[in-house]
C-alpha cells in the first residue's frame, strides 16, 4: 500500500515561518507542503490577544494571509523532492486562465509537479470584496474543464460554459514533462465530489470525517471517474487530517481546552451541533467553515458561542491522542482508502511546548505512516 504524507502551513504571518516548515517537511521526508488560500483568517481578529492564544504575541494579527502563487514561486527552489500544493484555491477570485497561468509557471521551476487545489470558494473570502459566489459548483465544472484544455495545449481555445466562456484563447505556457499541474478537488457535497471523480487528479476533503464517511464518499467519487470512463484508482484519495498531539491521551484531551482549538467547533456545521443536541450559534442553517464571515463577529459573540461548545464535539475536529493512538486513528482513515493525509497540527496552537512536539510527532507520524511497518515499533 503506497501512503504519501503531506504537511499544512496556514500561510499567514512570517515567511521565515514557512521556509522553515518547508524545510522541515523536505528533510524529514514529507511528500507534499500544502499551503492555505485565505484573504481573512478563520480566527477574528476581534479575539486576537494573548489571553485566546500565545502566538499574539508574535503576530499581531491573524489577518497577515500570504498570496499563495507568490509563496510558492519563493519556496519553488527549496522544495527539492516535495511537491508544493495550494489547497485550495477558487475560480471565484481567480479566473481559470490565471489559475492555469499561476499553476504552469510554478512548474518551471519545482521538481515535483505541483497541486493545484480548487474549491467552490469561502464567504470570508469573496463577500467582503464584493467578489460574486453564486453558481460556484457551476464555476467550479467550468473551471476544471477549461484548466483540463490550457494543461493540455495552447489552443485556440473556444468555450461556452454556464459561467466562463472562452473565444480563441491562448495558453503558449507549457509545463516540463512530468510536471504538469496536478488538479484536486476539495469538496465534500455530492456535487463536488462527482466533480472530484469526472475532472481531477485527486480529491481533498476540507473536513475530517470518521472512516466509514469518508470511503462512502470516496465511493461517489470512484463511481463518477468511472462514469466519465476513467479509472477510478487514478484519483489520489487525499484529505486533511488535524492533529492533537500530546505524550498522553489524557494530556491531549487537555489540549483541547485550549481556546484556538475550542474554536474550530465554530467551524462545524449545524448538523454537526445537532448530534450533540444543541443548536449551533450561527444559526440553524449554518453550513460550516465556508459560509463563516469571523470578521463581523464581535467579541461577545465569540466568547459565546464558545461557552455553548460542547466537549464532545471540539474532540471531533481532529484526530486526538498520544501519537500512536492518532497514528492508529489515521490508520483506520487509511484502511477506508485514505491515500495521501495532509497533517494539520492543530496542537501547535495550545502553547509553545505543545507546538515543538507535534511538530516532532508529525515527522515520527509521516515515517510510520511512509514505511511498511504495520505498528508504531519503529518509535
Amino acid at each position: 500500500m503506497n501512503v504519501k504524507v503531506g504537511l499544512v502551513w496556514d500561510a499567514v504571518g512570517s515567511v521565515d515561518a514557512g521556509r522553515s516548515l518547508l524545510d522541515l517537511a523536505r528533510t524529514a521526508g514529507f511528500d507534499t507542503f500544502l499551503v492555505f488560500d485565505h484573504l481573512i483568517n478563520i480566527f477574528p481578529r476581534q479575539v486576537w490577544d494573548t489571553d485566546f492564544t500565545y502566538l499574539a504575541s508574535e503576530l499581531s494579527t491573524p489577518d497577515r494571509c500570504l498570496d499563495y502563487a507568490t509563496l510558492l514561486g519563493h519556496f519553488a527552489t527549496r522544495a527539492g523532492q516535495v511537491q508544493l500544493a495550494i489547497g485550495v484555491t477558487d475560480p471565484n477570485r481567480r479566473h481559470p486562465a490565471v489559475l492555469a497561468q499561476s499553476a504552469l509557471t510554478l512548474a518551471q521551476i519545482t521538481e515535483q509537479a505541483p497541486i493545484l487545489g480548487i474549491g467552490a470558494g469561502a464567504l470570508e473570502n469573496l463577500k467582503p470584496y464584493g467578489v460574486p459566489y453564486d453558481r460556484q459548483v457551476e464555476r467550479v465544472e467550468d473551471a476544471l474543464r477549461m484548466l483540463r484544455m490550457f494543461f493540455d495545449s495552447e489552443g485556440p481555445h473556444d468555450f461556452q460554459g454556464k459561467v466562463f466562456t472562452l473565444d480563441k484563447a491562448l495558453m503558449g505556457l507549457r509545463a516540463p514533462e512530468g510536471r504538469t499541474p496536478r488538479i484536486w478537488v476539495g469538496g465534500n457535497r455530492p456535487r463536488m465530489l462527482e466533480l472530484a471523480g469526472r475532472y481531477a487528479d485527486g480529491w481533498l476533503p476540507s473536513e475530517l470525517v470518521a472512516p466509514d464517511e469518508y470511503a462512502r464518499r470516496l465511493a461517489v467519487v470512484r463511481s463518477a471517474a468511472a462514469d466519465a470512463g476513467r479509472d477510478p484508482a487514478s484519483v489520489v484519495a487525499a484529505g486533511g487530517v488535524p492533529i492533537v498531539v500530546a505524550e498522553t491521551d489524557e494530556a491531549a484531551r487537555k489540549l483541547l481546552q485550549a481556546k484556538p482549538i475550542r474554536f474550530l467547533a465554530l467551524h462545524a456545521s449545524a448538523a454537526g451541533w445537532r448530534r450533540h443536541g444543541v443548536t449551533h450559534p450561527f444559526g440553524e442553517r449554518y453550513r460550516g467553515l465556508t459560509e463563516l464571515l469571523p470578521h463581523l463577529l464581535t467579541r461577545d459573540e465569540v466568547e459565546r458561542a464558545m461557552a455553548e461548545i460542547p466537549d464532545e464535539l471540539v474532540s471531533e475536529q481532529a484526530i486526538v491522542g498520544s501519537p500512536q493512538t492518532v497514528l492508529d486513528g489515521i490508520r483506520k482513515l487509511v484502511d477506508a482508502g485514505l491515500r495521501h493525509p495532509m497533517l494539520i497540527p492543530v496542537s501547535a496552537l495550545a502553547d509553545p511546548e505543545a507546538a515543538g512536539f507535534t511538530m516532532e510527532t508529525a515527522v515520527w507520524l509521516s515515517s510510520q505512516l511512509r514505511s511498511a511497518s504495520p505498528d508504531g515499533s519503529a518509535a
